[in-house]
């Protein structure tokens, strides 16, 4: 009569996400996820002759070790993604089938899920159940799994409340409290503070990464108007604009979409994720941006559209892959002039985005950048706000949830030591009721 948790990946670093729960003979996985940073680095190494498979990647650090819980995996009976980022549902389609379990997400994650499959040519044996936000189901007659709506940087991200005969454990990897959501509803605040008042929580797995940040994350909107002020209020007449932004952030794409059309430019979309995501997105009915804009997915139609663009660059604007400086997106390939459109001086580089805090992306970024300004441009930087809760909002949980343990996720051991000076200050004990993870590690809760 025990929950037992192992913190299989995503407790040493932000990525690589991956917690497995077991009640009594039951075991319920949520997210499975990649590490982009040694993902990107050895499929990028163009001297490698590419073989992809669960074994090289768990052996270069890119998805979860599955080695700790290998005598839970005949128990598993549902993998349960939280959103459609790759460091929460990357590894999916190498190590789900190692499991006879359903994968249960929410309707854009699992077009996301199917879309990675068919790029890289994988066959998934799981069955997907689709669950809406502040929906449930019962996977077992002892577990049950509820979706609970919060808002991020990409749309149908849900916390996941795993309700068992001893209490319930709430997963809360990645969101940020946000009251004016560009596209979906806001967090369902009425459900998390029933739970504090019911005081039958008893974990608390939660997102780390900006535990350290001493505010309350902003609203979307603000980077809404963030991207107003750049886009409508800087002269750009006779000049290049580029954008370029995470592609699954649905949200923030709205609002570029909104003010090109305002600009009266044409906007193009170049990169594969982004066509990637934007289908997902429409297959669902929560957005219909091929109405309004031209997308070309793959390197020939992109190099086809920059020759054209480069004709009269100032009718156009375009919106690509490349925020963090990947070598092989459509904005390196630019900067490196591997195409047929030339940047000109004072051309416009809006980077709506922040570097995600790893030292590969900062160094990509770095030299994606130094190429940008070597060719006269103007950049904007940290046109963005963060998808993750900051030290405040992480507050606000716990005064809401009344969770009896804490576990800090989704960081490295600095952000959970901040997320757990936080728990001290609201009076729980490092060791004793809230626990600081690595990753493989277990945790009895009797």
């Amino acid at each position: 009569m025990t929950i037992e948790i192992c913190t299989v990946g995503g407790y040493n670093e932000v990525g690589k996400n991956m917690t497995a729960i077991k009640v009594d003979d039951e075991v319920v996985i949520i997210d499975m996820g990649l590490h982009l940073d040694p993902y990107i680095k050895y499929t990028d190494d163009d001297d490698l002759t590419k073989e992809i498979n669960a074994k090289i990647l768990t052996k270069i650090g890119a998805i979860p070790d599955l080695e700790p819980i290998k005598h839970w995996r005949r128990q598993v009976i549902a993998v349960v993604p939280t959103h459609a980022h790759l460091d929460h549902v990357g590894a999916i389609p190498y190590l789900s089938n190692k499991f006879h379990a359903d994968i249960i997400c929410t309707p854009f994650t699992a077009e996301v899920i199917k879309a990675i499959c068919n790029d890289e040519k994988i066959k998934l044996d799981n069955d997907i159940r689709i669950v809406h936000p502040n929906s449930s189901v019962n996977v077992s007659k002892k577990i049950k799994i509820e979706f609970i709506n919060v808002t991020h940087s990409t749309p149908q991200t849900v916390m996941v409340l795993v309700h068992t005969p001893y209490g319930k454990v709430l997963y809360c990897n990645d969101f940020k409290f946000d009251d004016h959501p560009v596209i979906g509803r806001k967090p369902n605040y009425d459900k998390l503070k029933e739970l504090g008042k019911r005081g039958d929580v008893v974990a608390l797995i939660v997102d780390s990464t900006y535990s350290k940040d001493a505010s309350k994350t902003p609203s979307e909107n603000v980077a809404r108007e963030m991207l107003r002020d750049v886009m409508i209020g800087t002269e750009s007449e006779g000049k290049a604009v580029i954008v370029t932004t995470f592609s699954s952030h649905l949200a923030r794409l709205q609002s570029i979409i909104d003010y090109g059309k305002k600009m009266g430019r044409k906007i193009v979309f170049l990169g594969r994720s982004l066509g990637k995501y934007v289908a997902a997105g429409e297959n669902i009915g929560i957005i219909n941006f091929s109405k309004e804009v031209e997308i070309a997915r793959f390197r020939k139609h992109i190099n086809k559209k920059l020759k054209q663009i480069n004709k009269n660059p100032s009718k156009y604007l375009i919106v690509c892959t490349g925020h963090q400086g990947e070598a092989k997106a459509v904005l390196s390939r630019i900067a490196n002039g591997d195409t047929d459109f030339k940047l000109g001086k004072e051309d416009h580089v809006v980077f709506s985005c922040r570097v995600i805090p790893t030292a590969l992306n900062a160094a990509n970024r770095e030299i994606l950048e130094g190429k940008l300004r070597k060719s006269g441009v103007r950049i904007f930087r940290d046109i963005h706000v963060s998808g993750h809760a900051a030290k405040e909002d992480l507050r606000d949980l716990i005064n809401m949830v009344k969770p009896q343990h804490i576990i800090p996720a989704h960081g490295d051991i600095n952000m959970a030591s901040s997320l757990s000076e936080l728990a001290m200050e609201m009076g729980y004990k490092v060791g004793e009721d809230c626990h600081i993870m690595q990753n493989g590690q277990f945790l009895t809760i009797e």
